[in-house]
């Protein structure tokens, strides 16, 4: 269901919700996350410059951060944070960001094992009995290997890296959650919507 037209239908919802008893309206903004800093309480987003929600394209530099919203009730779930900007298993190369460099590494992989059709709720990427979600990625040191879910794709892929980028963090091979933000001055987030922890885009 994560389609265009439900993606402009629920930001309209997301800000028409916003702007009740506003004279002035504020602006909309969407991204993946790459950081996250509770303490400080700010959020750091890539955003998407695609046309097609179906198909994001997580490519527009700098990243921009915000100060999260002062009242919490007008926050959602805590974006998880993750440096994955896509996976092109086609292709045989996925992207990161390096928030050192403040810049995308795009890497190329050899895929090991392919598996499409995977939703969310698939066992090999949700354990039945216990009802909580598997842990990804993987990072396997001895095969030299890395194992991530792509929610989105219905993809769960296996694949080995150059071996200078086995050193990686497990989180820096992650996809962090797509946020939508309602703002007015920049960097200061009016209400923060977890986009990719809502029921509608889970299915």
């Amino acid at each position: 269901m994560h389609t265009r037209l439900v993606t402009l239908a629920s930001a309209a919802l997301f800000v028409a919700g916003l702007l009740t008893g506003c004279v002035e309206a504020g602006k909309v903004d969407q991204g993946r996350t790459v950081a996250f800093d509770k303490d400080k309480r700010t959020v750091t987003i890539i955003r998407d410059k695609a046309a097609d929600a179906a198909k994001p394209e997580y490519s527009v530099l700098p990243a921009v951060t915000y100060k999260l919203p002062a009242n919490p009730a007008e926050m959602g779930p805590d974006p998880k944070a993750g440096l994955r900007m896509q996976l092109d298993a086609d292709k045989g190369r996925i992207v990161l960001y390096d928030p050192e460099k403040r810049a995308f590494d795009t890497i190329p992989i050899q895929i090991v094992d392919r598996q499409d059709g995977i939703d969310r709720k698939h066992p090999l990427v949700h354990d039945p009995a216990t009802g909580e979600d598997r842990p990804f990625p993987q990072v396997d040191t001895n095969r030299k290997t890395v194992t991530v879910y792509s929610g989105r794709q219905k993809m769960l892929v296996t694949f080995q890296p150059p071996e200078q980028y086995l050193s990686l963090p497990a989180k820096a091979w992650e996809a962090g959650d797509e946020i939508r933000v309602y703002y007015k001055d920049q960097g200061v987030a009016l209400r923060l919507m977890n986009v990719s922890r809502t029921d509608i885009f889970k299915k």
